[in-house]
């Protein structure tokens, strides 16, 4: 395993720089195509009101994602996109049904191939749907604010997220109460609090109350069962 992992970080941290370059390559192409280049005043002015929010949630979402999808889940994820939407539901579904934690070996396999496996299923239904819009106008009709389906479109994260989290919380509901009460309060005084900022405070409140109630011997019998796992 050690040399999979060497080749993993060595493979990941290659792939990982070469997306950001070819992310970077897209405004410099469109710049040198029409020979307009922005001015550094308003460049940097744009960039520090994006950043302060997005470089600490970038930092923060590296720290808190990794132990969830593996070395390689992690590298395969950040690369190609949006965790919190699939990546990361994906993953946590495989290694539920497969019985697995992401730290063994068969769960760091598990985890690689549910992140790639959404990645081209991703890929696929997006290639359908641009299909679909440029030829039938279908998605274009049962998505618009008239469809009687419409409403469904609007619940489908909802729904994803409810029907994944709610194994966890009646597993582990000793474990949840802390964090939705913190998310939930967090809410109530800035309804408009990102999920990027979010989750990393419900895990951090998850980690420290479970470390207490741990010390406190609050789960008994549930921590044998774990350690037997």
């Amino acid at each position: 395993m050690k040399s999979y992992f060497d080749k993993t970080h060595t493979w990941g941290r290659i792939w990982t720089v070469a997306a950001l370059v070819v992310f970077l390559l897209v405004p410099v192409a469109f710049s040198i195509h029409l020979n307009a280049w922005p001015k550094a005043e308003y460049f940097f002015k744009g960039l520090a009101s994006v950043a302060i929010i997005f470089y600490p949630t970038g930092i923060i979402e590296v720290i808190s994602y990794a132990p969830l999808l593996g070395a390689a889940g992690t590298y395969l994820s950040f690369v190609t996109g949006n965790i919190a939407n699939l990546k990361l539901p994906c993953t946590m579904s495989a290694l539920e049904t497969s019985g697995y934690s992401v730290s063994s070996e068969e769960g760091e396999v598990i985890s690689t191939i549910a992140v790639a496996v959404s990645s081209i299923v991703t890929t696929l239904i997006i290639a359908i749907g641009v299909l679909l819009m440029s030829v039938t106008g279908f998605v274009k009709e049962i998505t618009s604010p008239d469809s009687p389906v419409y409403p469904a479109f609007q619940q489908i994260l909802p729904c994803l997220f409810g029907a994944i989290g709610a194994t966890y919380f009646y597993k582990h509901w000793k474990i949840t109460i802390a964090p939705l009460v913190v998310v939930l309060a967090v809410l109530a005084f800035s309804g408009g609090t990102q999920v990027g900022v979010l989750i990393p405070i419900s895990v951090a409140v998850a980690l420290i109350v479970t470390h207490v109630m741990y010390k406190k011997g609050v789960f008994g019998k549930e921590t044998e069962s774990v350690r037997n796992e």
